[in-house]
């Protein structure tokens, strides 16, 4: 477990959010349910041991998502430069461009928020992984940090020597035009005849440096059975990989916030007693000069069914009455 970093006491907590949604992070539906399912999958399977890794982490979303499915025994370890210097001036300037706002103890307090202990976090660069994580232990290994070539291709190679045997890995932005670094260094593998693709979403790239096809299969089967989802099989580098749409593929269930909000009173209800304090017959001073404007539209409604039924003589007899008294 990490030890949290070090804090300035004047510095504001960062706000716990109390809902998956509320955490700030690009990771989509349908990534979230392919993650699920190799993931299920995998813990389906007594053989498929391992821990799990993220490499690049920003406010923790997909990290949250990932400590759902760690089985005893099992760890998870995320690596991230937060905001600690960057060990070159690309990849500074990277870090003031896109993730200026990110701090580790941001994703500390999103994390907390919804699993009990933290990650194992190693704070720098993901050259320093294959130090610190065992070789050959892994057995999902999501990678989405540095887009620069030459720190993707290096988390590649990373990704190889700490995979366990039929792990997953996956890239992010493997496809996007920002990141022309990363397409580069994962589809130089992929043609290389190392990295072997199972499948692609819009976002993501899902391989193994094993054999795929087991794991096409079953997927394949699973997408037939899902409605509205387009996929299809494409041949790349002389391998077939399944490409899948962007549309139809519904998120699981988010992780739960281990302290959900508190509910909000209903327009109109009393609010809860405060906590100690034993309910009493006399209502709070708010109540009771709000109990006659809560009474007008009744009293309203009576004086005009009296209009309406009484004799003419009557009512203005009433009407006369109720003027003397003003």
């Amino acid at each position: 477990m990490s030890q949290a970093s070090p804090m300035s006491a004047t510095t504001p907590a960062p706000p716990v959010p109390t809902a998956f949604g509320q955490v700030k992070g690009w990771f989509s539906a349908y990534d979230q349910a392919l993650f699920d399912w190799f993931l299920t999958r995998q813990n389906r399977d007594a053989q498929q041991r391992g821990d799990i890794l993220e490499l690049g982490v920003y406010m923790g979303k997909s990290a949250i998502f990932l400590g759902q499915y760690l089985r005893a025994g099992e760890g998870f370890t995320v690596c991230d430069l937060f905001d600690s210097p960057a060990p070159d001036d690309a990849n500074l300037a990277e870090m003031q461009g896109s993730y200026s706002t990110l701090t580790r103890r941001a994703f500390e307090a999103n994390y907390t928020a919804f699993h009990e202990e933290l990650p194992t976090v190693i704070q720098a660069p993901t050259s320093v992984v294959t130090d610190t994580v065992e070789a050959a232990s892994c057995r999902f290994v999501h990678i989405d940090a540095s887009h620069l070539y030459e720190h993707v291709a290096l988390d590649v190679a990373s990704s190889r020597a700490l995979a366990a045997p039929g792990a997953v890995v996956v890239f992010d932005d493997y496809r996007a035009a920002h990141c022309p670094g990363v397409a580069a260094a994962v589809w130089g593998a992929v043609a290389s005849g190392d990295l072997r693709v199972i499948c692609i979403s819009p976002n993501k790239l899902y391989a193994t440096w094993d054999d795929p096809e087991p794991l096409q299969s079953e997927l394949r089967t699973w997408l037939e059975g899902r409605e509205g989802v387009w996929h299809g099989v494409e041949q790349v580098a002389g391998r077939p990989l399944v490409r899948i749409g962007d549309k139809g593929l519904v998120a699981p269930e988010p992780p739960k916030p281990l302290r959900p909000a508190p509910a909000e009173a209903a327009p109109g209800e009393a609010p809860a007693s405060a906590p100690g304090r034993a309910a009493t017959g006399s209502a709070p001073a708010a109540s009771r000069q709000a109990a006659p404007a809560a009474r007008k539209p009744a009293a309203a409604g009576w004086r005009k069914l009296a209009k309406d039924l009484l004799p003419p003589l009557v009512t203005r007899a009433i009407v006369a009455r109720r003027k003397r008294r003003r």
